[in-house]
């Protein structure tokens, strides 16, 4: 059986750039057994599958190369952005893993917004300095005056505030010690943030996949920066009733984008998390599986 798969690079108009999603057409074709072995094959941070809904416009079904997860921003740009381009703006709402959530297609502007799923928090209690030292850094590389917390606006990632970008610049992870060190949330993976200008609203970031996944590094995330936007309400504006965050990302890995983050504040932690960015084509790939 031979699978076609897209390359599209979200959250950049640039082949080459941003963060590269392996996207499936015809995901309906596929078992579960053989979207895992794709996924693996490609070994993008993700590839997504574009299957039949009973109650959606589309199901999209995610990949890394080691599991299946709930949701991913990049990959969901990358689908719907092969799915529509050229064929109009439309409201759609998408079937996943963490829900029923609604997208919008900005043909014009080749822009998609998406509603991620409520957020949730858990704060880390482990140790800060192994976690540190995990990742190549000091304890007092971290920014004290900001929490850290594991984050969920589709799936967990830890948010590690540190204090400024050449603390990015220095990080060397290993991530095989990250389960350990992550206890509350195991499979979680990492996302050190740093503040460019807290006056406008502008971030960076990086993102260290958790070991189960199969891969090290994400250039460019999407639902990560959806929970970053909902934990800068929290921590860094919070008498702000709404806030668009600006979240630059990618550099270390000469994998530069940029993703919008718009969130207004809901009772009791229950914000409204949107994520807005672009997506080009770069290639198409075929896979041939084993009979």
């Amino acid at each position: 059986m031979e699978c076609t798969v897209l390359r599209i690079d979200a959250f950049t108009e640039t082949p080459g750039q941003g963060n590269p999603a392996g996207v499936v057409l015809d995901g309906d074709r596929f078992s579960t057994e053989d979207m895992q072995k794709i996924a693996k094959r490609v070994g993008y941070n993700e590839t997504v599958f574009c299957c039949t809904s009973e109650s959606a416009d589309v199901k999209l079904r995610y990949f890394t190369p080691g599991h299946e997860t709930p949701l991913c921003g990049h990959a969901t740009m990358g689908s719907l952005f092969a799915l529509y381009q050229n064929k109009g703006s439309r409201k759609l709402t998408i079937e996943t893993g963490a829900g029923l959530l609604p997208v919008y297609y900005n043909d014009e502007l080749n822009q998609l917004t998406m509603t991620q799923a409520t957020p949730r928090f858990i704060d880390f209690e482990g140790d800060q300095a192994a976690l540190c030292a995990s990742l190549g850094i000091q304890l007092s590389d971290l920014d004290h005056h900001l929490p850290i917390k594991y984050g969920n606006t589709g799936s967990w990632t830890l948010i590690l505030p540190v204090k400024d970008v050449s603390v990015l610049d220095a990080m060397k992870p290993d991530s095989k010690r990250f389960p350990e060190l992550l206890k509350e949330v195991p499979k979680a993976s990492i996302h050190p943030i740093t503040i460019l200008s807290q006056d406008e609203g502008i971030m960076t970031a990086r993102h260290f996949s958790s070991p189960f996944s199969g891969t090290t590094e994400d250039s460019v995330t999407g639902t990560a920066s959806g929970v970053m936007g909902a934990y800068a309400l929290n921590h860094i504006y919070p008498k702000a009733e709404r806030k668009e965050l600006t979240i630059f990302q990618g550099k270390q890995v000469k994998k530069e984008g940029q993703v919008l983050v718009h969130v207004s504040r809901g009772i009791k932690g229950a914000h409204t998390v949107q994520i807005t960015g672009t997506a080009c084509f770069n290639e198409a790939i075929k896979v041939v599986l084993d009979d």
